[in-house]
């Protein structure tokens, strides 16, 4: 049986929501930095604990999301990474209020947060861990990604899809 899941991915613009779901589904990364428009839909065939997963995965503009973001985008989805950029503390703070509204539509559903750009570290500030910090205080899932490099990226996708089918009751896990 071949289960289906949505993800979405959301974040500010130029966080590197396209670079993670490029890396991600083909291995790849460009330095040209591709505005998304509206939506782009991409998909994954996944093995997760015995059960093959469909991941479709839906990276959403970044221009303003708090104000563009809309229902009808991310409802359907089982789960959603939040990404924001290490370089960039205010992608941060943008992501929490983010992560409200998502939730207030889609519900209690599964998230990993996407702290972005580890390859560039030395330019972030706060400091990772204090960003870090804050976050799992939330009792946040932070991820240290680098869509460039491939730190941690094909990890944090697998783990929320386990989680997504952990949660929905689909898969072998109990079975």
């Amino acid at each position: 049986m071949v289960v289906q899941k949505k993800i979405c991915l959301i974040g500010e613009f130029s966080v590197g929501k396209t670079s993670l779901v490029s890396q991600f589904v083909d291995s790849i990364f460009s330095e040209k930095y591709h505005t998304t428009v509206g939506v782009k839909i991409d998909k994954k065939q996944c093995s997760i604990g015995g059960s093959q997963v469909n991941l479709v995965i839906w990276d959403l503009a970044g221009e303003s999301p708090l104000k563009t973001l809309k229902p009808s985008q991310i409802l359907g989805a089982s789960g959603f990474l939040l990404a924001a950029d290490g370089t960039r503390p205010d992608t941060v703070d943008l992501a929490i209020a983010l992560q409200q509204k998502v939730i207030q539509i889609l519900g209690p559903v599964p998230f990993i947060f996407a702290l972005n750009k580890a390859d560039l570290v030395a330019e972030w500030s706060p400091s990772m861990e204090e960003i870090t910090e804050r976050l799992t205080q939330r009792g946040w899932d932070v991820r240290i990604t680098s869509a460039k490099t491939g730190q941690g990226v094909e990890k944090m996708f697998l783990d929320l899809a386990q989680r997504m089918i952990e949660t929905s009751g689909d898969g072998n896990a109990g079975h």
